[in-house]
């Protein structure tokens, strides 16, 4: 059974800092791309950062949070993480992790990012 489950969110004061985790399990997890998206309330989601699977690596990040985030991947330990730093109120949303098998988006439960002093 896939699943995806999301970690490390909570309340930040402006410009700190959070690192997300999607452990993944039930598929190969190595082979799949990786998104991380967030959704703010009354906003449609965004698509934040993306990495790769297989063996060429690349990764791309969002225009609203470049220079402030980062994604990257252990596939030894089956997790995709999310580094944010410097981070904003409007920063603010639940974030998840999704892959595409088939067609077929799986996404985690999500994980909730407060930004506020």
């Amino acid at each position: 059974q896939v699943q995806l489950v999301e970690s490390g969110g909570g309340v930040v004061q402006p410009g700190g800092s959070l690192r997300l985790s999607c452990a993944g399990s039930g598929f190969t997890f190595s082979s799949y791309g990786m998104n991380w998206y967030r959704q703010a309330p009354d906003k449609e989601r965004e698509l934040v950062a993306f990495i790769s699977g297989g063996t060429v690596r690349y990764s791309s990040v969002a225009d609203s949070v470049k220079g402030r985030f980062a994604i990257s991947r252990d596939d030894v330990k089956n997790i995709v993480y999310l580094q944010m730093l410097d981070l904003k109120p409007e920063d603010t949303a639940v974030y998840y992790c999704t892959f595409t098998s088939d067609l077929h988006e799986y996404r985690g439960q999500g994980t909730r990012v407060t930004v506020s002093s």
